[in-house]
C-alpha cells in the first residue's frame, strides 16, 4: 500500500515532535492546529509504495500568515453532508464523520 509524508522547507516534517500535526495515512492530507509564525513555509507531500519501493514528490505548497490581522473577524464554518438515508446490513458497521473548520 501506499503511505504518506510531508517536508517541510525540504526537510522531513517531524510529527511526534509536534502534536499539532497530523498526516491521514487514509488520504494523504495534512492538518496544522493553531498554526503559529513559524510553521510558515514550504510543504511537499511525498507518496510512497513500500511494495515497488517508489516515491514520489507532489509541488511545494507554500503557507503564509495573513497580514490583515483579521481571522477573528470569521465565524467557525461547520459543514455536514449526510445523503437523505444511510443502509447498513444488520451486525455491519457504519462510519458518519464531522467535519469543522474555525478559529
Amino acid at each position: 500500500g501506499l503511505s504518506y509524508a510531508w517536508t517541510f522547507n525540504n526537510a522531513t516534517l517531524a510529527l511526534r515532535e509536534d502534536p499539532r500535526r497530523f498526516v491521514s495515512q487514509e488520504t494523504g492530507d495534512l492538518y496544522l492546529a493553531k498554526v503559529e509564525p513559524w510553521d510558515v513555509g514550504n510543504y511537499t507531500c511525498v507518496v510512497s509504495n513500500g511494495e515497488a519501493q517508489q516515491r514520489a514528490w507532489g509541488p511545494p505548497t507554500p503557507l503564509t500568515l495573513r497580514s490583515d490581522g483579521v481571522m477573528g473577524e470569521y465565524e467557525p464554518k461547520i459543514e455536514a453532508h449526510f445523503p437523505e438515508a444511510t443502509y447498513a446490513a444488520k451486525g455491519s458497521s457504519v462510519r458518519l464523520e464531522c467535519f469543522a473548520l474555525g478559529k
